[in-house]
């Protein structure tokens, strides 16, 4: 596929995976069965299943979440590189309990916004890899879960 194809692709994942108007169906049409997918919080994620398992969880905790892109796409070869800035409120659930540093508690309030830089690898018209550098630590304080300076 072209680089213009594969970042219309990422395009697409961005608005209907990361955007406010979440499309559950878009990781069955765009991600590989076996997708790599690891952001800095979490633990590395290599199925559908656990991207689907992931999002739904999130989002439960962070309704509102939502993720836009900064800057254009930059494509070249099979990647397609994206910057974005997002975040949300939490009104769901505990979330992050996974950390050994502690979690925050149900329904908290707390808002996050943060920045980052995604590296998606494309292969015949599915996303095969999802590399993301975020930060992570500006969420864990506006989370209350680290201290803030």
């Amino acid at each position: 596929m072209s680089v213009e194809e594969n970042k219309a692709i990422v395009g697409r994942w961005f608005t209907e995976f990361w955007g406010s108007d979440f499309n559950p169906a878009v990781i069955d049409e765009l991600a590989a069965p076996d997708i790599r997918f690891h952001y800095s919080l979490h633990e590395p994620m290599n199925s559908r299943d656990e991207v689907r398992e992931f999002a739904t969880r999130f989002r439960t905790a962070f309704p509102d979440l939502n993720f836009w892109g900064t800057a254009n796409l930059i494509g070249e070869g099979d990647y397609v590189v994206g910057q974005w800035e997002g975040g949300g409120s939490h009104t769901g659930p505990i979330i992050f309990d996974d950390l050994p540093i502690g979690s925050v508690p149900a329904a908290s309030g707390k808002t996050m916004r943060f920045t980052g830089t995604t590296v998606l690898k494309v292969v015949d018209g599915l996303i095969v890899e999802e590399i993301g550098l975020d930060d992570g630590v500006k969420v864990l304080q506006q989370l209350g879960i680290i201290p803030a300076e």
